[in-house]
């Protein structure tokens, strides 16, 4: 295994026990990190990078992504919500094959990766069969990427089966691969199905994950024991404090997706009241790459500006700080792994970014936050590295990635003759 020293970056580590480094060095042997501080020794035989004019952030955590449909990116620029769930889950879910899945999720995770995302929860609502379930889990093998695999059924299943989840569900939580846990996607249904998911979440010992607006009642669903405490509560447009209150007690989190939410009109992204409420960790989502880019800087940009808009005059503001922290060490919380990833603290994986900031589109560097959050992209990635496995160095991918994006472009074809368009 590796070991390498950063040094001389300005590293940002989004432990508050530790602080950030204008000068620091940091070190990583293995999959963890070894050691953060100021001139540290180099170990015998370590590869020690000049990181002068780098920025080091912990690698990004996207809480809420649905990644099969990698192969259909761009597919729905100006899809409302209602489209959506009529044309991507309607008409294009039900007629992917498994391997077409397998591509849209490996070209899912490797984009993720190699824009800084080396954490991810894959809202998996597309599982039809056991040969679907498994396509999935071996691209997300394959990928490298550290990742939650949210069980959920497709939409169609829903409405024909209603919400309660399949007993294949139970092989499934023994064959994950690798960097994979497991959660399960709770849909809103009946009490009893609501009551028969949270049973099946329970006897996993997995969390769940549950899409979530002012239509649902939450008020009842924890009064009637379905809401789980670790629960991410997906958008939550529309609800109010004393509902995000209850999220909060009962030690669950909020995953907002700015980008989509403000393009298909889910509603105003609940950015600044969701940062108003003690103690409720809040994290940031791609959501849908059939509509939005699947890098976690524009959700930090948008996230930002709706906080920004909706605070104006009130004397709460929303800062850089709190953006980066969403999409970081709370995106790490809202998934239990903040034992493992989210902030670049020894003794956690080594999962982190290093960003160039010594470019004249972003130097000179005043606040190291506002430049990450404001002023970079994927443009500025040098280095990704997911439990210390490089996936970017260099500024370039590290996998090959040209027999995949040969494969995709058939498959897309092939979805566009047989999909009509709407």
């Amino acid at each position: 295994m590796t070991v390498r020293l950063y040094r001389n970056a300005r590293i940002l580590t989004m432990d508050p026990e530790i602080g950030d480094f204008d000068n620091g060095d940091l070190l990583v042997d293995g999959d963890r990190i070894a050691a953060i501080g100021t001139a540290l020794q180099a170990p015998r035989g370590a590869e020690i990078v000049e990181a002068r004019g780098r920025i080091i952030v912990p690698g990004f955590v996207d809480t809420h992504r649905h990644m099969w449909q990698g192969v259909l990116r761009g597919v729905a620029p100006m899809h409302t919500f209602g489209q959506y769930m009529e044309n991507i889950l309607g008409d294009f879910g039900p007629v992917m094959t498994p391997h077409e899945l397998y591509l849209g999720e490996l070209l899912s995770a490797r984009a993720a990766l190699a824009s800084g995302v080396t954490t991810i929860q894959d809202l998996s609502n597309i599982q039809d069969t056991p040969e679907h379930s498994d396509a999935l889990l071996g691209a997300l093998g394959e990928s490298g990427i550290r990742a939650v695999f949210a069980y959920g059924k497709s939409f169609p299943s829903i409405l024909a089966q209603g919400t309660v989840l399949p007993a294949d569900i139970r092989r499934v939580r023994e064959v994950l691969p690798g960097a994979v846990t497991m959660a399960l996607v709770a849909e809103g249904g009946s009490d009893d199905e609501e009551l028969a998911n949270a049973a099946l979440a329970r006897e996993l010992d997995v969390p769940v994950s549950r899409h979530f607006s002012s239509r649902m009642d939450i008020a009842h669903l924890h009064g009637i024991g379905a809401i789980l405490p670790g629960t991410t509560f997906i958008h939550a447009n529309g609800l109010g404090a004393a509902e995000l209150a209850v999220i909060a007690d009962s030690g669950g989190s909020v995953s907002l997706s700015p980008a989509i939410e403000m393009i298909m009109g889910h509603g105003y992204p609940m950015v600044a009241p969701a940062l108003a409420q003690p103690g409720l960790p809040i994290s940031l989502s791609v959501d849908v790459e059939v509509t939005v880019a699947g890098d976690m800087f524009t959700q930090l940009r948008a996230a930002y500006q709706a906080g920004r808009q909706a605070t104006h005059g009130t004397g709460q503001a929303v800062t850089v700080r709190d953006v980066l922290r969403m999409a970081t060490v709370d995106g790490a919380r809202s998934l239990g792994l903040d034992d493992r990833t989210g902030s670049l603290t020894p003794g956690k994986q080594a999962d982190l970014i290093v960003l160039r900031a010594d470019r004249p589109d972003v130097a000179p560097v005043h606040d190291p936050y506002g430049t990450v959050v404001l002023q970079m992209d994927r443009a500025h990635i040098d280095t990704v590295t997911a439990a210390g496995q490089d996936h970017v160095r260099a500024g370039r991918p590290v996998a090959d990635s040209s027999r995949l994006l040969e494969e995709a472009e058939a498959s897309a074809r092939r979805l566009r003759e047989r999909v009509p368009a709407r």
